[in-house]
């Protein structure tokens, strides 16, 4: 049965800015579409492992997430820096020497640091999943988002596949791999200053 404001939930959520988003976008900017494909099934398939095992162990979940919430807020930020740093120091596109797009691996053990993605998974198993519901709803309800995940993750890598042909100039390439990465950083910090906030 097809869960309509699920799916829409599910859509909104992925098409719209975030830490995926941004890598994508620039992944197809500095590899092309095709090269990132994999980073794209990597947020998609991973993100709805992470939606299984969260709405399959909800009650347990929410007991212990709070305490974990800072550590998970931390490494995930660190992780963006990191990829931050990486973005600025990206090179030409389809040079290929100056580093490799995200892997499926990579990206799927990604959305476990990703807040957005924790975020996503915990409001949709709250508001989505019947009550009472078993392992069976918990896995119906990973496999749709899912499939609603990965088209709107796509639209980012295409549009930085779109970009590639634009950014050809050496230096057009660094101010956008710049920009890319001021966004990461920028991303990073507004997550960690916010969980503080949120503690104080």
């Amino acid at each position: 049965m097809i869960d309509l404001p699920l799916m829409t939930y599910m859509a909104t959520m992925s098409v719209t800015p975030g830490p995926n988003n941004l890598m994508l976008a620039a992944s197809g900017v500095n590899f092309g579409f095709r090269r990132t494909v994999p980073h794209m099934l990597g947020i998609s398939i991973g993100h709805g492992a992470q939606v299984a095992i969260v709405a399959g162990l909800l009650a347990w979940v929410m007991t212990w997430l709070d305490g974990l919430r800072i550590g998970l807020v931390l490494a995930g930020c660190a992780y963006l820096l990191w990829l931050a740093w990486r973005q600025a120091h990206a090179g030409q596109p389809g040079t290929g020497k100056s580093g490799q797009p995200l892997g499926f691996v990579g990206a799927a053990l990604f959305q476990w640091v990703n807040p957005k993605a924790w975020m996503m998974g915990i409001n949709a198993s709250i508001l989505f999943l019947p009550h009472g519901a078993g392992w069976d709803a918990a896995l119906s309800m990973a496999m749709l988002c899912t499939v609603v995940n990965l088209p709107c993750v796509a639209v980012w890598a295409v549009a930085g596949d779109q970009l590639r042909h634009r950014l050809s100039e050496p230096h057009a390439l660094r101010l956008f791999n710049y920009v890319m990465a001021l966004l990461l950083a920028a991303t990073a910090l507004w997550i960690v200053s916010d969980e503080l906030l949120r503690g104080a």
